[in-house]
């Protein structure tokens, strides 16, 4: 087993393993904000400090595996919020590209005996197609949660004589 440095001194594991990061930002070619990944890199490097286990092996390979994890999720990150705020082609930003909703449910919905919060819901899920996770969290309940109060409403919607005598 190789030699690891004490646990109280960070600053020497950070020293030692600084060029192992910057070579993983390098392989990964990443091209921008090398500081913002460096950091990310340093975080999950003091964060394998706190988790290791000598017990199971050395701790260069976990400490690879950590920071490479971290890399990765990182640039996952990025790469869903570039999504979310695009401009569109040749675009300002007065021009973003926003969802066109149209503001109506079918009419046989409002025949429907529904409650305040249910129409609520009804709208935020269909008409402005919010994500089941953004209502969760909206909501302040669990995914799982949500998930079973849209399931709910459906079969509210469905057990309706609205709904059996649609067009």
């Amino acid at each position: 087993m190789e030699e690891f440095i004490g646990m109280d001194d960070f600053d020497k594991v950070e020293a030692q393993y600084a060029p192992m990061i910057s070579a993983l930002i390098r392989k990964m070619h990443i091209y921008r904000d090398h500081e913002l990944y460096r950091q990310v890199g340093k975080v999950a490097l003091w964060q394998a400090w706190l988790r290791f286990d000598g017990d199971k092996g050395d701790f260069t390979p976990f400490a690879f595996r950590t920071v490479h994890g971290a890399l990765l999720d990182e640039l996952s990150r990025e790469d869903r919020y570039a999504k979310l705020f695009m401009l569109s082609d040749g675009g300002d930003f007065d021009e973003l590209e926003m969802p066109i909703y149209d503001d109506k449910l079918p009419e046989w919905v409002q025949e429907i005996p529904l409650k305040e919060k249910e129409w609520k819901l009804l709208k935020e899920l269909f008409v402005e197609d919010k994500a089941i996770r953004q209502l969760a969290e909206l909501y302040g309940i669990s995914v799982a949660g949500m998930k079973k109060k849209r399931a709910r409403l459906l079969e509210k919607i469905k057990e309706s004589e609205a709904f059996l005598n649609r067009d």
